[in-house]
């Protein structure tokens, strides 16, 4: 009976020791929050604000990597021309981003903070 008494910390004697044993998951929960999740959520925000603000005649690239420009758009749908008298219709979600003039994608800026 003494090997029980031992494990279950000598009569509660343990009761400090279950809080500590949670300070690194919370602080590993805060550096997932930080490093990957608000990140993410940010990137979201501005892509979801690009997608409302789309108007005719900008330039954009969808997620397969056409790039055209928009000649039309719905609700769910988005028309591209991708060359001189070459339309398709794509979903808007697919739309992944505007084109630089030079033609390129252009890259999210870091700020010094972030």
């Amino acid at each position: 009976m003494t090997g029980v008494a031992y494990a279950a910390g000598a009569g509660g004697a343990g009761g400090a020791g279950g809080i500590a044993s949670f300070i690194p998951l919370i602080l590993i929960f805060g550096v997932f929050y930080f490093m990957l999740i608000r990140p993410q959520q940010k990137q979201a925000k501005l892509k979801r604000q690009f997608l409302e603000d789309m108007k005719n005649g900008h330039k954009v690239v969808t997620s397969g990597g056409i790039h055209g420009t928009i000649t039309g758009l719905t609700d769910t749908v988005v028309t591209l021309e991708i060359a001189e008298k070459v339309r398709i219709k794509v979903s808007r979600s697919s739309i992944n981003g505007p084109i630089n003039k030079d033609g390129s994608v252009p890259v999210p800026e870091k700020k010094a903070g972030s």
